[in-house]
């Protein structure tokens, strides 16, 4: 199942899934979110003085939604997880921002947990890694996806993107790709084998 591959996610680039979910800077005022967008050449862990409090998320979908993040960007020894990075958080302010994702994110949810109970009698979060496995191999690949679960297909493909976006826009995430941003440097010049060739003089 190629969804838990970071390298993967890479190709998706986190620009353009930012522009195609009209992501961009907060339109009604609100600070920015939890995991604080901003270019680092060290990954830092997300730093809070208590326990996030989701503001659109309930309990349950807030569960759902760490867990299912962490499956597609997985802890490893390169960088942190989704939730490391502070992904939710910034899915949660997203909900906020924008409200017109809020009846897909809150649906697809709701439909991921209906076909958990229906295959296994039990909600996403509380189901076996393998178990899991199964069900989002079905829809993991829209081309590939059943007719009947192409709702979850749709949803899930969101879902993804919005990980991606945030967690490649985070402090870890920007370390992850190895984007340096704008590194101040000391220019000594033109090098002099450069003038020489020229037939310039300093």
């Amino acid at each position: 199942m190629e969804i838990t591959r970071r390298n993967a996610l890479k190709i998706i680039g986190a620009t353009p899934v930012a522009a195609g979910l009209g992501i961009g800077g907060a339109s009604s005022g609100e600070q920015a979110p939890a995991h604080e967008h901003a270019a680092s050449q060290k990954p830092a862990p997300v730093v809070r003085k208590g326990p996030y409090k989701p503001k659109f998320f309930t309990a349950h979908e807030w569960a759902t939604v760490t867990v299912l993040a962490d499956i597609i960007i997985p802890k490893d020894d390169r960088s942190g997880s989704a939730t490391d990075a502070g992904v939710p958080e910034f899915m949660d302010f997203t909900m906020i921002d924008r409200p017109n994702m809020q009846t897909q994110m809150r649906g697809g949810l709701r439909w991921l947990d209906t076909a958990c109970r229906k295959r296994f009698g039990k909600d996403f979060v509380d189901l076996a890694a393998s178990d899991r496995t199964v069900i989002l191999d079905a829809i993991a690949y829209p081309k590939k996806a059943a007719p009947e679960v192409s709702q979850g297909a749709a949803f899930f493909t969101a879902f993804r993107n919005l990980v991606a976006t945030g967690f490649f826009t985070s402090k870890i995430g920007i370390a992850d790709l190895g984007y340096m941003g704008n590194v101040p440097t000391v220019w000594n010049g033109c090098p002099q084998e450069c003038l020489d060739h020229l037939g310039l003089k300093a």
